[in-house]
């Protein structure tokens, strides 16, 4: 990403609702951030646990492109993912056994298409929608609801928190 000074304005965007406009201000800042700390990480590095129950920088970097994809079905289509959605995604969701046995060996610039083409369905999806739709409430986890503001909170917070583990993974990087 090209150092952008208009990173550190939360304000409207031009193409999106005032709302959705500084939803995508704070959401290209946290992936800006992200880049940031991933930038130039071997397959090694994007591989390496801090032990056999840890997750990799690679697989939390797909477990963030797997939840984004997740919530725009929810938001964007206003449903719950299918089979086929499911199997695709919850390798990245679920970061369990399965993850750990195939979620390895690609390099950065894998990880980084799958980020950058999932926020660019994201960005177009929401060109679509407007401030309103933002308030909608719909049904989110077993026993809640939830409006689509929170949902796209929700995701930026998920990022935020696997950055700070990817942080910590990097200071205890041995390769």
């Amino acid at each position: 990403m090209k150092n952008d000074h208009s990173l550190c304005l939360i304000g409207e965007k031009e193409g999106f609702t005032p709302e959705i406009g500084r939803l995508i201000s704070m959401m290209d800042y946290v992936r800006h951030t992200t880049e940031e700390e991933i930038k130039g990480l071997t397959i090694e590095q994007l591989d390496f646990k801090l032990d056999e129950k840890g997750n990799s920088i690679g697989m939390l970097l797909q477990h963030m492109a797997a939840t984004e994809k997740a919530f725009q079905i929810m938001t964007f289509e206003e449903r719950e993912m299918n089979d086929t959605e499911w199997n695709e995604l919850s390798v990245g969701l679920n970061l369990d056994e399965r993850a750990k046995r195939e979620v390895h060996g690609h390099d950065l610039d894998y990880y980084w298409s799958e980020l950058s083409l999932v926020r660019a369905e994201t960005r177009d999806e929401f060109r679509k929608k407007d401030d309103d739709w933002l308030e909608g409430v719909t049904p989110f986890g077993w026993d809640e609801r939830a409006n689509h503001y929170f949902k796209w909170f929700h995701v930026m917070e998920d990022e935020i928190s696997h950055r700070g583990q990817i942080r910590l993974i990097k200071r205890r990087l041995t390769t």
